[in-house]
């Protein structure tokens, strides 16, 4: 297995090194490239989103979910959370886009004797002791199925930085645990909106109290959302919808408790 080069030339790489097309992720709703960064020798795996390659939403301006995607990994870095891969804006082989670093992801085999993935389904009577369940359905053959995650805290943090990005499309697929034994969550175009939009797997948490932890480090992250922070999240997000990350964080200080689904459509579709 290639060895990571360090955050520095990591970070260098990522930025200014020629981004060389390898493959495409086909299953993605807007237009998702595999890359490689490279530079002097070097190089790093990189996924790659034009802005060309942005579908219309409806309720998204059209050509922002790029900044979007920038824009949380800022946050969380504010955070100090480390939750999302390393984010930026740059111009590729079809334009401007966001560029983030790879994950790399254990390999499961099935030998490995059908372990869960931190967001799984399985039949009701099978989810393991301590996993929390969210929903239960059925399949495509009609059998039912519960909707389950781990109760691991790596991933509420992951749950709790989506109720401060207002995440509208928190996927099964989109929190991967990393070989290097971090939880990362990955594809925040469709976040940062002004109007509540949350949209989650991971609402296994509901009604429980967030952790004094993730809660300093919330407290601390408002009192910066100030002059220095805000003309860089500017960059990428309006006014408007920096004012209401704000209040999302400021009422969570009020009230450090996840919250309980909102509306008639709390997880988006597909759930994977």
């Amino acid at each position: 297995m290639p060895v990571d080069p360090p955050d520095s030339t990591a970070r260098k790489l990522l930025s200014e090194g020629e981004l060389t097309l390898v493959g495409r992720i086909v299953h993605a709703s807007n237009a998702t490239l595999v890359c490689e960064a490279s530079s002097d020798g070097r190089s790093i795996r990189c996924v790659y989103k034009p802005v060309r390659g942005e579908r219309p939403l409806w309720d998204f301006p059209h050509g922002t979910l790029a900044g979007r995607e920038v824009a949380s990994y800022l946050i969380s870095e504010e955070l100090g959370w480390g939750v999302i891969p390393r984010t930026i804006l740059r111009d590729g082989p079809l334009g401007p886009g966001m560029v983030q670093q790879w994950i790399d992801t254990p390999d499961r085999h099935p030998e490995s004797g059908g372990q869960l993935d931190l967001i799984d389904i399985c039949p009701p009577e099978e989810v393991p002791p301590g996993w929390l369940e969210v929903l239960r359905a059925l399949d495509v053959q009609g059998a039912e199925v519960a909707l389950i995650h781990a109760d691991d805290p790596r991933l509420q943090r992951v749950a709790v930085l989506d109720v401060l990005l207002n995440n509208a499309d928190r996927k099964g697929g989109h929190a991967l645990e990393g070989i290097d034994g971090s939880v990362y969550g990955i594809d925040h175009g469709i976040c940062l909106h002004e109007e509540y939009k949350l949209r989650t797997v991971l609402w296994g948490w509901s009604g429980q109290p967030i952790g004094d932890d993730l809660m300093v480090d919330i407290e601390s992250f408002v009192k910066r959302l100030g002059d220095e922070f805000v003309p860089v999240l500017a960059e990428y997000i309006t006014l408007r919808e920096i004012d209401a990350l704000r209040g999302r964080a400021k009422a969570l200080l009020h009230d450090p408790v996840m919250p309980h689904p909102v509306g008639s459509r709390p997880i988006p579709w597909p759930a994977f």
